[in-house]
């Protein structure tokens, strides 16, 4: 009998392996990802069914087509826009300034703007609470994660107040990420007249909504047109000591002041009308003129990318600043999970010279994402790459610091996930200034770190290095 089950059986998958393995083929991944996957679903069918439909689809015909739209509606409705003053930037910075732009599009063009770097969730709270306190006209905030705790509360009855002295509050969240928020919790801000939308709410119709996947991880709010916040923290408590002590996770936001902004409401009204299907349109929301502090200010990027397009404009950024280098890079990720292009990118930098260093959280909030970064180890120290280990608290800052060429703060993370199947959103400054204030930041986070060798990782026990190694099987899908 169990020879005639074990024949029925195995006469049964070919079918399906054939099946399914044809479904994945079609759906045009790197080979290491389509590899992976067909691993999963040959050997756990029936579970490796479910993680697919929940996290694997990411080209999906329909939603590209209604962001493309979206993208074409708001270029047309943004108007005409004048040329704003930019400090000279070196010739490498000119080619990254091409690159971007030609990937990512209009939103990429390079502006100036005031920048102001916040290293702590307070700070850049008590900033956009008085920003919002002062606008005039509109505020557009779209987030991947709101939570309905101490400063979720907080931010939302400050936008309400604002609604029902008649100013515009536009609030966009990720169905996904923000869905521990419900109706009656957003009932005060509606009723004052905000406007909440979710930007592809979640739903048990899986096929329909792709749940973990096509995802908004953007953190960007855009007040009047001319302020605009964008970098790694989300709204909740876990992001500020005031809420959560000496436990809040370490993160880096900006807040922009200038034309720049004009990139982050594109991004934001593109998203709009892709959730909603209608854009806000005209020179309340795009005004032309240039404020004072764009004589002195710097030249940077808002340089987004998504599943909606293949040409992964972030991704580009990272390997193409970091194959420039020849003195150092500094990248602090909470999640790293390399592609190749990525790791030889900074194995290549090493041979150059330059000093590469990874700093990376000790205490993860994803096990899975950490013990896949942790498989890498070994790999770069053969490649002369530094690993260090942030110990007070979970790291959240996604930054890079290549040479005096360029400092990049956003939402992406130096993983699959952040280059490939999300909208994320960063800024890249070409401006001496900015990397040596996010250098001097990477130095003191170090100060707080444990350098991690080949020694350490030679302590780790058995079944440690098997999650690891497991794990790094999985890192095309993470």
């Amino acid at each position: 009998m169990p020879e005639t089950w074990l024949g029925w059986f195995s006469l049964a998958m070919v079918p399906w392996v054939i099946g399914v393995g044809t479904w994945i083929v079609f759906d045009r991944r790197s080979p290491r990802a389509t590899i992976s996957w067909l691993l999963a679903l040959a050997f756990l069918p029936l579970i490796g069914l479910a993680i697919y439909f929940l996290i694997g689809p990411r080209r999906f015909a329909k939603a590209k087509k209604r962001r493309g739209h979206a993208r074409r509606v708001v270029a047309k409705s943004s108007g005409r826009e004048q040329h704003s003053k930019q400090r000279r930037v070196s010739n490498e910075a000119q080619y990254l300034i091409a690159m971007c732009e030609a990937a990512a599009g209009e939103s990429a063009r390079p502006r100036a703007a005031e920048v102001e770097v916040y290293q702590t969730g307070i700070d850049k709270y008590a900033a956009l609470e008085r920003d919002i306190a002062s606008a005039r006209h509109h505020v557009h905030m779209e987030y991947y994660i709101w939570e309905p705790d101490g400063i979720g509360t907080r931010l939302r009855d400050c936008l309400a107040a604002r609604a029902r002295e008649g100013i515009e509050v536009r609030l966009l969240l990720d169905g996904f990420g923000s869905n521990g928020t419900s109706r009656k919790f957003w009932q005060p801000l509606t009723d004052a007249g905000g406007i909440v939308e979710f930007f592809n709410a979640v739903s048990f119709r899986v096929m329909r909504h792709r749940l973990a996947n096509f995802r908004t991880h953007r953190k960007i709010v855009v007040i009047d047109g001319e302020v605009g916040f964008v970098g790694g923290m989300n709204v909740t408590d876990v992001h500020t000591c005031e809420f959560s002590k000496g436990s809040a996770w370490r993160d880096v936001h900006l807040r922009l002041q200038g034309s720049a902004v004009r990139g982050l409401q594109m991004l934001f009204c593109e998203a709009w009308h892709y959730a909603t299907g209608e854009a806000p349109e005209g020179s309340r929301y795009f005004p032309n003129h240039e404020p004072p502090e764009d004589d002195g200010s710097h030249t940077v990027q808002i340089v987004a990318s998504g599943p909606d397009e293949n040409r992964d404009a972030i991704h580009k950024l990272f390997f193409s600043s970091i194959a420039s280098a020849h003195e150092r890079v500094y990248l602090t990720t909470p999640y790293f999970v390399p592609d190749e292009a990525i790791f030889y990118a900074m194995a290549t930098a090493v041979l150059r010279g330059a000093d590469v260093r990874l700093l990376v959280p000790a205490k993860n909030d994803l096990r899975l994402v950490a013990a896949a970064s942790r498989s890498y180890y070994p790999d770069l120290f053969d490649a002369g790459i530094r690993v260090f280990e942030y110990e007070p608290t979970m790291l959240h800052a996604k930054t890079l610091v290549v040479d005096d060429l360029v400092a990049i703060v956003g939402t992406a993370n130096a993983d699959p996930r952040s280059f490939k199947l999300n909208f994320e959103v960063v800024v890249a400054s070409y401006e001496k200034e900015a990397t040596e204030a996010l250098a001097s930041g990477f130095h003191r986070d170090l100060e707080q770190s444990r350098e991690i060798t080949e020694e350490v990782i030679g302590r780790y026990s058995i079944g440690r290095r098997l999650l690891q190694n497991f794990s790094r099987l999985l890192s095309p899908v993470l």
